[in-house]
């Protein structure tokens, strides 16, 4: 058993109700997927809700997770509340951990009238306005995934005392160094074996800032004549990003790769991995790029400083600025011992600090808290009463 869960009392193990409110191939459901695998089974069960069925819900009850579908609305219907509390008490949930904000809607209000305490974990930058309200109507606590969203909350008020920062992590037994004697993906693409490959991996979308990776590559291929880039991921700007390559002359260079489920082997087929966001919390294709030993080039947003260290494991550049990540990426595709020696750091970075054992264990202990102070009382464990209890003297 791992010691990080040990439970004292010897209780049966809590029991979790995930309400997810996405139900893609994203960052925040594999967050969510990895979390339920690493939890010892011996101290937490979970049951989940998604919004609809798909690939998503299906790898949960690959792994035992009873799954329920439950519309969720920023204005949650009746039917899905009660569906919910109906779900909580005939399960015997202990917990209900939210992610996304309707679903942080739909487990704060059930999680009220059912008398359960509500975790939600906030995955993106900043709290969206619906967080902040439930968080304030309802009592949940808030988990925020880096340092600057745990300051940004403060900053709106939110009181430290229901307030974590429990950082993502990444597989790092799974996402490492592996390079293949023969590369698949460039016999694939037709490409010579030596062929510098720069890659983005993530959702096509407008904060991930896909634009910005195309325009580089232009620039690059001016560069660095031998670099060739890929995309892997999908997304709601697949079209438009198909569409600027071809006005861009990029369609012999800049390679589409669609979803892949193989990205622990994908990563070891690429020498440099770039991240154009506008905006990002702790991007895990970070996380898995650099236990995966490569360098990286991203963009100085949110939570990325804390992954990447400058001139170290990589580079940051300025929100939008195509010619510095062209550039940055040319002096990597021309020195293989630059990229050796960023990677190697890299690996070692995530191993030390970004380790998935050690991420989910601090929200496991952040779960055994919050059920004990409920249901033992929150003062003996640090936490305020719920706003119910603080002002019901005053009716």
């Amino acid at each position: 058993m791992n010691e990080a869960f040990s439970d004292p009392a010897g209780g049966a193990p809590l029991h979790v109700l995930e309400v997810i409110g996405n139900a893609i191939v994203g960052g925040m459901e594999t967050w969510v997927e990895r979390f339920i695998e690493r939890m010892p089974r011996s101290q937490f069960s979970f049951t989940a809700l998604c919004p609809t069925e798909g690939p998503f819900a299906e790898r949960l009850r690959a792994q035992g997770v009873e799954v329920f579908i439950v519309p969720m609305a920023d204005d949650p219907s009746w039917t899905s509340i009660q569906t919910t509390i109906a779900l909580v008490n005939a399960r015997g949930i202990d917990l209900l951990h939210a992610h996304l904000p309707r679903a942080h809607v739909l487990a704060g209000i059930a999680g009220r009238l059912t008398g359960r305490p509500v975790l939600a974990t906030v995955h993106g930058r900043q709290l969206q306005m619906l967080d902040l309200e439930v968080y304030r109507t309802l009592g949940s606590h808030l988990s925020v995934v880096c340092r600057p969203s745990y300051f940004s909350a403060l900053g709106l008020g939110v009181s430290p005392e229901r307030l974590s920062c429990d950082t993502n992590g990444v597989d790092t037994a799974v996402f490492r160094p592996q390079r293949p004697a023969t590369s698949a993906l460039r016999a694939a693409l037709g490409l010579a074996p030596q062929t510098p490959l720069i890659g983005f991996v993530g959702r096509l979308s407008p904060e991930k800032g896909p634009e910005v990776f195309v325009r580089a590559c232009l620039l690059l291929q001016q560069r660095q004549a031998q670099a060739h880039c890929v995309v892997a991921g999908e997304g709601p700007m697949l079209a438009e990003l198909l569409r600027l390559s071809e006005q861009l002359g990029l369609t012999q260079r800049l390679h589409f790769l669609g979803l892949r489920e193989d990205m622990a082997a994908l990563y070891n087929e690429l020498d440099v991995v770039v991240s154009s966001s506008h905006s990002e919390a702790m991007p895990l294709a970070l996380m898995e790029a650099m236990a995966s030993g490569l360098p990286i080039v991203a963009t100085r947003v949110g939570g990325v400083p804390e992954l990447v260290e400058h001139g170290v494991t990589g580079w940051l550049v300025a929100p939008g600025d195509f010619n510095d990540i062209a550039g940055r990426c040319a002096v990597l595709a021309s020195d293989p011992e630059l990229r050796r020696r960023m990677g190697s750091h890299g690996r070692q970075r995530a191993t030390e600090r970004f380790d998935l054992g050690d991420g989910a264990a601090r929200v496991g202990r952040l779960i055994r808290r919050l059920v004990n102070s409920a249901r033992c009382g929150p003062e003996e464990y640090g936490l305020p009463a719920p706003w119910v209890d603080q002002h019901k003297e005053r009716a």
